[in-house]
This record gives C-alpha cells, structure tokens and sequence, in this order.
C-alpha cells in the first residue's frame, strides 16, 4: 500500500515522495539496499590507509579509521538526504584513498597528507559556488575522464593481487626475466593464498548471479573462513619476525569484543599548511589538483548515473540531464571531501553503489537518511574490522577494480587523438604504482598531439594550464637539482 502525502505530511512534502512517483516502504528498501552494497568500506578504507606509512613511518590505527569511517561516511550520506534530498550515499573514496596512501603520505606526515585533502574540499566548494566546476568538468575530455576510473581500477586489483601475496616480486637474482610473478616460485602454496583465492571466486560468482552486497559478504564470507583455516593450520603473522607463508596484516582470530565505544581520536588531525612545507609548494599544489580531478569529476559521473537509473519516470534527471538541486549535491560533496581530511579517513565523495538503492525503488534523500543511520550504527562495530586479514579485503579491491574497468568499452581506440593518452592514462597506473603519474600522463600526450597536428585551439585553457603544472611534476627532481 502506497503512502499518501495525508499520511506522512512533512516527510511527503520534504522529500517529494509522492512527487517522485515514490513510497515510504521503497525509500527505507532502498537506503537498506545502498548501504549493504557499500558498507565494504567501512572495513576496506582503514586497511588500505592502515597499511600505508607516511615519511616518518607512522602508521594509522586500524579502528580509529575504521570508526571515523562510519562516522563521516553516516553524517555526510545523511546531510545529501536533508539538503541535497537526493538518493545518493558518500563515504571515503577509494581511488582517492589510494591517492592518499600510496603517494601523499610518503612524502610527508599523515596530518600534512589530511590537510591537503581538506584544501581540495574547500576549492571544491568555492569551484561550486562560482560556478567554475562544471567549466572545469568540461574542460577534459570525456573519454580521458573515463581512462582516469579505468586506469585506477587496473591499480586497485593489482593492489589487491599484491596485498593478497597472489602475485609477488620476484627475487632479483640472475637469469630473472620478470619482475613479478603469481605466488611463491610461481604457485600457491599458502593457506592465505588458498582462502584468497577461494573468497574470490565466490564473490565473482554472486557478483554474476547480482546477489545484493555481493562485495560485502565476499569480505565477510572469506574473513569466516579465514578464522576457521587459521584455527586448523596455525599460519601466524607475515612479514618481519613472522612466517613468510602467513597472513597479511591481521591474523585472522575472533576479537576479545564485537561492539565498542568508538575511538574518535583521529578527527581533527590534519594540518593545512605542512604539506605545502613538507613537499614543496609545486608537488603539493600537484597532490591538491590530482585529488581534485579523481573526486569531483567522478562525483559529477556519479550523481548523473544514479538519477539515470530511475528511468524516465523517475524524475530524477532534469531536461538540462543533470539532477534536480545539483547545486545543493556538489556543495554536500564539498564538504564531505574537507570532512573525510579533517578525520584523517581520506576525502569522502558519492558512490556509484547508490544505483543499488534506486533499483530497489529510492527517489528521494530520505534513502540518503537511512543509509547515513546506518552508517553511524555500523560505527560502533570498528573491532570486528581487526579480524579483516588483507586476503579478504583485497577480494573487494580486485571485484572493484572490474567494476571500475567495464568503463574501457567507451573509449573510441581508433582515434589515436585520444586512445593514445587513454591509454597512457589506464597503464603508467598499475605499471608505476602511482595513479598521479598516470593522470598527468595522459594530460601530456593528450595536449602533445592536438599541438602536434594543428589542433592546439582544440585543447581547453584551463587543459593547458594543468598539462604546464603536471609536467613541473616529473621534471622536479631535475628542477630541484638546478635550484
């Protein structure tokens, strides 16, 4: 039975359910079926930020992030229901996370990496004010924005492979012809390796058969039996002072406690200004422009893609095809990316999982609320995140990585113009370990060849401007040898 604006009079009239052709039942549906589709990240974020060491070797404690995780992911999904009253969740990016982990807080401390990611909210928020963003959203061509997701994908699985000890280096001795191969001399021979691989065949099969939360209960399905198969075999630990053969990260054990009181210890950890002393002004104001490019571009894909997913009769897509209230969704996107720094959990932004909800019948932003409530309850849950061994975290990483690489199929490969940078885009990713490098190689190329045939008008200026600040990128070290 349908619910009529009599019978619930503000939430009908707030969040337009009727207006959208929707129900009380199919919002609550809908923000159920959001959240467990995502709620992988509530496990996955700390363990690739935890596992990360910035230049002084500290690390970040697993169930802080964990804790802040949900917090910000449930207080920002939350304000996008009540302000921007749009079925659409946010929660730590993972691209961006990535960004965070493996290329910022190498080159300085974890508050100086934080406080760049909460200067990138705030120009996102003035670029949303003024108006700059969607000028700047179109100044990149679409098919490079495409390879950027396309290329951070391949990094993720190649992340996961590696974190899951499937593929690893190979030893540099003589007669040695590649760098890396699968497992130890070429096979699995571990029980870490094995439940990996386990955990990842199931999670593909649900992931074809469209279970709900498939990526989620792949995590939660393989860390079970991890616990079971650490219970039998005795691994232990991996890495220095551990066995070779054992598991990466946790040891796979039931904590001491399932609910605690969360560890909050890491809001308000950043610093604005360290960064810029730490790396440069240069390499810093790079840093700041890449998270910028991986967050809003993907936001403004994001938020199209959701209200398409109604259909035409969902009214979620204006006539201009960009949402209802879109500036009122950029502005909660803003703030969740300076909110996701200013907790040390890296910049929050839309998820694309959100589809989820509106395939189940979400229209409005009271999805949004349910989603965010529930976030905030899975915040008193950060000790179970301790039993998570990276075998079975890094199952989401390489499924997420598939699903960020089905993109591939919109990149027109027989225009060189553009396949060329596409391509540099997608490989320098995973074959240089760094998802910056990859971005400002294809920004590179794809400027080279429009002046190189004639067609330098082509290019946008604000394109040329980011082509000059990425190729001060690669050339600072020769940069800082002459100063």
């Amino acid at each position: 039975m349908s619910t009529t604006a009599q019978e619930l009079p503000f939430l009908d009239r707030y969040f337009e359910i009727s207006a959208r052709g929707s129900t009380l039942v199919r919002e609550l549906r809908g923000g159920l079926a959001t959240f467990f589709t995502m709620a992988y990240i509530v496990v996955l974020n700390p363990l690739i930020l935890g596992s990360a060491k910035d230049s002084t070797g500290a690390t970040l404690s697993i169930p802080q992030v964990a804790a802040a995780t949900a917090l910000v992911a449930g207080v920002m999904t939350v304000f996008m229901g009540i302000y921007g009253r749009f079925p659409l969740a946010l929660a730590a990016g993972l691209g961006v996370n990535v960004i965070v982990a493996k290329d910022i807080a190498s080159q300085m401390t974890w508050a100086d990496a934080m406080g760049l990611v909460v200067i990138e909210g705030i120009l996102i928020g003035i670029l949303v004010l003024s108006g700059l963003r969607t000028a700047i959203f179109h100044s990149v061509p679409a098919q490079l924005k495409i390879a950027i997701g396309v290329g951070i994908g391949l990094f993720l699985a190649l992340i996961g492979f590696v974190d899951s000890g499937f593929v690893m280096r190979v030893p540099d001795v003589a007669g040695t012809t590649v760098p890396v191969g699968m497992g130890f001399n070429g096979v699995i021979i571990t029980w870490p390796g094995m439940v990996f691989a386990i955990g990842l065949l199931a999670t593909i099969v649900m992931l074809a058969r469209k279970v709900r939360g498939a990526i989620l209960l792949g995590i939660v399905g393989t860390t079970i039996l991890a616990i079971i198969v650490e219970a039998i075999a005795k691994a232990g630990p991996s890495g220095p002072g551990g066995n070779p053969h054992g598991w990466g990260l946790n040891v796979p054990s039931w904590p001491d406690k399932v609910v605690s009181v969360p560890d909050l210890s890491l809001l308000g950890n950043f610093n604005l200004v360290g960064g810029f002393k730490a790396a440069g002004a240069a390499v810093a104001l790079v840093f700041v422009f890449v998270l910028m490019l991986s967050d809003f571009f993907d936001t403004m894909g994001t938020m199209v893609a959701v209200g398409e997913e109604a259909g035409p009769d969902g009214k979620l897509i204006s006539e201009d095809g960009m949402p209802p209230r879109s500036k009122e969704i950029l502005i909660v996107d803003s703030v969740a990316a300076a909110a996701g720094g200013a907790a040390s959990v890296s910049s929050n932004t839309s998820y694309i999982e959100s589809a989820a909800g509106v395939g189940e019948g979400a229209r409005t932003g009271l999805a949004s609320v349910v989603t965010g409530v529930l976030f905030l309850l899975a915040m008193f849950l950060s000790p179970l995140v301790t039993v998570v061994p990276f075998e079975a975290a890094a199952t989401a990483l390489v499924i997420v990585g598939f699903l960020m690489m089905t993109g591939v199929r919109q990149i027109d490969w027989t225009d060189y113009e553009i396949a060329i940078p596409a391509f540099f885009t997608i490989i320098l990713m995973p074959f240089t370990y760094s998802i910056t490098n990859g971005i400002g190689g294809g920004v590179i190329t794809f400027v080279l060849i429009k002046a190189a045939k004639g067609k330098a008008r082509d290019v946008h200026p604000l394109l040329w401007g980011v082509a000059a600040l990425f190729v001060l990128y690669f050339l600072r070290g020769v940069i800082t040898e002459l100063i």
